[in-house]
């Protein structure tokens, strides 16, 4: 029998929104005590932010708050091997 894990990461891309909301609130019922999601670009920053409030305040109001909050720049390496900066998150939703 395996113990659930204590901490669980998201990686939030181009879905909608409300997929990473549905896999959020999945990871808290299969016993997470913690869930990080991480996105990088203007578009999955959005949604990241989008699916930790909804969390918080519609789909489980007074169980979760968001514990931290960490903007990065990641280098990433495009076509042509050239090498820029994008702008990364990080939001940490917790049980209360």
């Amino acid at each position: 029998m395996s113990t659930p894990q204590q901490e669980t990461t998201i990686l939030v891309g181009k879905k909608p929104t409300t997929s990473y909301v549905i896999a959020t609130v999945m990871s808290f019922n299969a016993g997470a005590k913690k869930v990080i999601l991480k996105a990088r670009g203007g578009g999955a920053i959005a949604r990241a932010v989008s699916t930790a409030v909804m969390i918080r305040d519609r789909f489980l109001p007074n169980q979760v708050r968001i514990s931290d909050i960490k903007l990065l720049t990641d280098k990433v390496t495009g076509q042509g091997g050239k090498e820029r900066s994008v702008a990364a998150i990080e939001i940490v939703l917790e049980r209360v």
